[in-house]
C-alpha cells in the first residue's frame, strides 16, 4: 500500500511524491490524514524564513484515523483505549525525555523536537508531515483521541493553534476579571479570545482586517481595534487605557507574527503586567524596542515556543465543552483538495484567506 506526500523542494516550490506506507515500530501509530490546515508557521517556512526547515513535508495541524498500531500501544497518552479507525490528534513534535531540556522538565524545548519533521521524505518512515495522505506518529510523540462531538473541521486546529494559546495564557496566569489584549485575529487570535473569555477575562483584539475583527466578536472579544482607524501606537495605547481605567491591559498576547507588534506590546500593558510572545518565530526579523519602558513598567515577557504536550488533551476537552458556544467551524474560511496545497499556501500567504484547510478525499 502506498501513500503520497506534498514535499517542498525549496521555498515556494512543491511536488508530490509516492512512498510505501510503513508498518509502525513498537510504540508508534500510523494515521490516515482526514484533514490538515495551513498554519502561520507553514507560511514562514514556505517563504524561506524558518531557521532550519528549508525543504521536506510541511503540515502539522491535523486530525486523522488510526490505520495501523505498533506493538505495545493500547491507549493514547491520556490512558484512553484505542483501536484502528479511531480519530486522533497528535502533538506536532516529539518529546525525547533524554536531552538536557527534557531532563529539566522543559518538554516544549526538547532538543530533538523536530528530529523527524526536518527529515527528507526519502528517509523512512517518509510521512513526517501532515501535508500527506498518511502521518507517522513516533513512539516519543504524544497523541490523544478526539471527542465524538468535535468534528474534523474543528479538531484539526487543536494540536497547534488552540493548544499553543491555551498554554501561553496559562503561563501568563490569566485570571478571572483581568483584561487581555490580543494582537492578531487569525486562527491563534480567535482561539485565544475564546480561551480568555472562558477564563472570565475582558478581551480586546487588534487587527487590520475588519472581517476578522467582526469574527472575533463571535469568539468572545469585548472590544476590537482596527489598525487602520487607530493608526499609531499612541492611539491604540490611549484607547486601551480608556477601556482599563487608565492603566492598560493586564496581559498581552502577540500572535500576529509581525515584529513591530512585539515592540508595541509593552505600550499596551499596565505596569507589572505580563506579555506573551508567540507569533514571531523567524529569527533575524528586527524591530525597534524601548528597554527603558519595559524596565520602568516592570513587565514580564514570556516567549512561548510549542507547548507542554498534555495541553493538546486540554484543548480537545475545551473544544468538547464549548463546541456549541463558539463557531469554531467557521474559523476555516477556505477548503482545498490535496492536489491544491500550493494554492492554499499562496492564498494564505497573500491573506486572501484567513484559515485554509486541506480536506482528504
Amino acid at each position: 500500500m502506498k501513500g503520497t506526500v506534498a514535499a517542498m523542494i525549496e521555498p515556494m516550490k512543491m511536488e508530490y511524491q509516492e512512498y510505501d506506507i510503513p508498518y509502525p515500530e513498537r510504540g508508534a501509530v500510523i494515521l490516515k490524514v482526514t484533514r490538515t490546515n495551513v498554519c502561520g508557521s507553514e507560511l514562514h517556512i514556505w517563504r524561506g524564513h524558518h531557521p532550519t526547515k528549508k525543504q521536506g513535508v510541511l503540515g502539522h495541524e491535523m486530525v486523522g484515523r488510526i490505520l495501523r498500531i505498533g506493538e505495545g500501544v493500547e491507549t493514547d497518552y491520556a490512558g484512553q483505549l484505542i483501536k484502528e479507525g479511531d480519530r486522533v490528534a497528535a502533538v506536532y513534535y516529539q518529546t525525547c525525555r533524554k536531552c538536557e531540556a527534557c531532563l529539566r522538565g522543559e518538554f516544549p524545548l526538547c532538543e530533538n523536537a523536530y528530529y523527524f519533521w526536518n527529515k527528507s521524505p526519502v528517509d523512512k518512515p517518509h510521512f513526517h508531515g501532515s501535508f500527506a495522505t498518511h502521518y507517522y506518529v513516533h513512539p516519543n510523540q504524544y497523541f490523544y483521541k478526539v471527542p465524538d462531538n468535535v468534528p474534523d473541521i474543528v479538531a484539526a486546529s487543536a494540536n497547534c493553534a488552540l493548544s499553543q494559546v491555551y498554554y501561553g495564557l496559562s503561563k501568563a496566569q490569566l485570571t478571572y476579571g483581568e483584561t487581555v489584549v490580543i494582537q492578531g485575529a487569525g486562527g491563534l487570535g480567535l482561539n485565544a479570545a475564546a480561551v480568555a473569555k472562558e477564563h472570565g477575562a475582558t478581551v480586546i483584539i487588534i487587527d487590520s482586517v475588519e472581517t476578522r475583527l467582526k469574527h472575533a466578536k463571535d469568539f468572545g472579544a469585548d472590544y476590537t481595534i482596527n489598525l487602520n482607524e487607530y493608526n499609531t501606537v499612541e492611539k491604540r495605547a490611549e484607547y486601551i487605557r480608556s477601556l482599563t481605567h487608565g492603566k492598560g491591559a493586564d496581559v498581552g498576547l502577540e500572535v500576529s507574527g509581525v515584529p513591530d507588534a512585539f515592540s508595541e506590546g509593552i505600550h499596551l500593558i499596565r505596569p507589572g503586567g505580563r506579555y506573551v510572545s508567540i507569533g514571531n518565530v523567524s529569527p533575524g526579523q528586527i524591530t525597534a524596542f524601548d528597554p527603558g519602558l519595559l524596565t520602568r513598567k516592570s513587565i514580564m515577557i514570556l516567549p512561548v515556543v510549542r507547548y507542554e504536550p498534555w495541553y493538546l488533551h486540554k484543548a480537545l476537552n475545551f473544544l468538547s465543552k464549548t463546541i456549541d458556544k463558539y463557531p469554531f467551524e467557521k474559523m476555516i474560511d477556505a477548503e482545498f483538495e490535496f492536489g491544491n496545497i500550493q494554492d492554499a499556501l499562496d492564498k494564505s500567504a497573500s491573506r486572501q484567506v484567513t484559515r485554509a484547510s486541506i480536506v482528504m478525499s
